[in-house]
């Protein structure tokens, strides 16, 4: 361990952990936001910390649950398990950036119709997972349920958000 000079300070944050931080621009919700972060910030701690848009959710933080799901370029990524630094330029839309309260997306009236949702912990993630779901056009059911298998409701409201979405899709 190398000796410190008198008066100086240890290192604090992200420096003393031995990260190094990376400039970004990132268009989030239509957005443009140039910000500066550590190179392993996930796009959910980008989203939610440092950006405030606390929709998207931490759940399990393993990829497992859905729960952080948003849209890049059209598609749906699980936001943590995806670094931000890999998503530079990129265009990036969480629930804050769908429907208002005058003017509700599609699905999210679908949702509400259906009774889509209990505890609503799980809802932004299966809304937007089921958004890019309706662009792949699914054909059945099955197709649905396949298609959001990778967004898990701990309450049961399985039934009703496949509900909501063949409503959505003309099934």
């Amino acid at each position: 361990m190398t000796a410190m000079a008198e008066g100086a300070r240890p290192p604090t944050g992200e420096r003393a952990m031995g990260r190094n931080s990376v400039a970004l621009s990132l268009t989030i919700n239509g957005t443009r936001h140039d910000v500066d972060l550590a190179s392993n910030a996930t796009l959910l701690d980008l989203i939610r910390d440092q950006l405030g848009l606390t929709g998207t959710k931490k759940g399990c933080d393993m990829g497992a649950c859905g729960a952080c799901t948003v849209l890049v370029r059209g598609r749906r990524i699980k936001s943590c398990l995806a670094l931000a630094a890999s998503h530079d330029g990129e265009s990036i839309t969480t629930i804050e950036g769908i429907g208002t309260l005058e003017a509700l997306h599609p699905l999210q009236a679908a949702f509400i119709r259906h009774d889509a949702l209990q505890c609503g912990y799980c809802t932004p993630g299966q809304i937007l997972s089921g958004i890019a779901l309706l662009a792949e056009k699914p054909q059945s059911l099955d197709a649905i349920r396949e298609g959001m298998s990778g967004n898990l409701c701990r309450c049961g409201a399985h039934p009703n958000i496949v509900a909501a979405i063949a409503e959505v899709a003309g099934l």
